[in-house]
């Protein structure tokens, strides 16, 4: 789908967002976007610790508040152990979680 950041993509079943965590950080929020082109992922920090999968936790906590989506929507497809995660929102088009994001950034 064009006119999407690369961190953004059109699903099956919704879409999939691609993100670099910062866990540990002071405080829970969104540092924007990492990297360029093809390699863009939405940055969150969380305040969580990687321990556990608490920081995973925090994330799907995290984005279901910021997206309305619930919890039991979200699933992390890949990336369980890494900084770097794709997961997949159920039920939501690209267009309206690019909007929600694009709100929270400005």
């Amino acid at each position: 789908m064009s006119g999407l950041p690369a961190y953004l993509r059109e699903a099956a079943e919704g879409c999939t967002l691609a993100v670099r965590v910062q866990p540990g950080a002071k405080r829970t929020a969104i540092l924007g976007v990492y990297g360029e082109g093809e390699q863009a992922q939405f940055k969150i920090a969380l305040q969580a610790p990687p321990v556990d999968g608490r920081a995973n936790e925090a994330l799907i906590e995290f984005l279901a508040q910021i997206t309305a989506v619930p919890k039991s929507s979200m699933t992390i497809v890949s990336g369980h152990s890494s900084r770097t995660k794709v997961l997949l929102l159920r039920g939501l088009h690209p267009v309206t979680l690019q909007s929600a994001l694009s709100k929270l950034t400005k």
